[in-house]
């Protein structure tokens, strides 16, 4: 019972007063954690599902890349994938990738989640949180839109429920990579 008044309010507490512009952290902003916009982002190599080494250098020159860092118990993280998922299909022609890193759950039961959901991006584990680490994140979902030159373009955490300001952002860096000089 306290676990659903629990969740309740701190779904309320974000979705409100992230509507209303006093986020108290949550929401768009120019830092969160150890990154900030306009500031390159950190790299990092971590195994995907497939047990693959995947690395945002990898990307780097060739996609813009949203960085998602979640959990399969975190409901608003839930809540969140599904938005990711319309993203992913929006602009899955478009020179974009998410990056969706698991935090500290065992492969098996990510595995199962994102088969079960039929969820189509890229699924990384951040085994141990080192990356969460390295980027300070502090809370779940939260999201971090990097350039094609690795440069961090847009940062959110918490879930809002309005992922218009970010569509338009990937828009705009989607359309702007593809008519650049290669």
């Amino acid at each position: 019972m306290i676990f659903a008044a629990a969740t309740i309010w701190i779904n309320y507490e974000v979705k409100v007063n992230v509507q209303q512009g006093r986020g108290r952290g949550h929401g768009s902003a120019d830092t969160l954690g150890n990154v900030k916009v306009g500031q390159l982002a950190p790299g990092f190599s971590v195994l995907d599902l497939s047990n693959r080494m995947v690395s945002l250098a990898d990307f780097r020159g060739h996609k813009v890349v949203l960085l998602d860092f979640w959990a399969t118990w975190c409901g608003p993280c839930r809540m969140e994938m599904v938005d990711l998922q319309a993203l992913q299909d929006k602009f899955k022609d478009r020179n974009f990738e998410i990056l969706s890193l698991d935090q500290n759950e065992d492969a098996g039961v990510v595995t199962e989640f994102i088969t079960q959901k039929k969820y189509g991006f890229h699924v990384l584990l951040d085994s141990g949180g080192q990356v969460a680490d390295v980027y300070g994140v502090r809370a779940i979902p939260s999201l971090m839109l990097v350039d094609q030159d690795g440069v961090i373009q847009m940062l959110q955490e918490g879930y809002t429920g309005d992922n218009g300001d970010l569509e338009q952002k990937i828009q705009s860096l989607t359309t702007k990579f593809s008519l650049s000089p290669k």
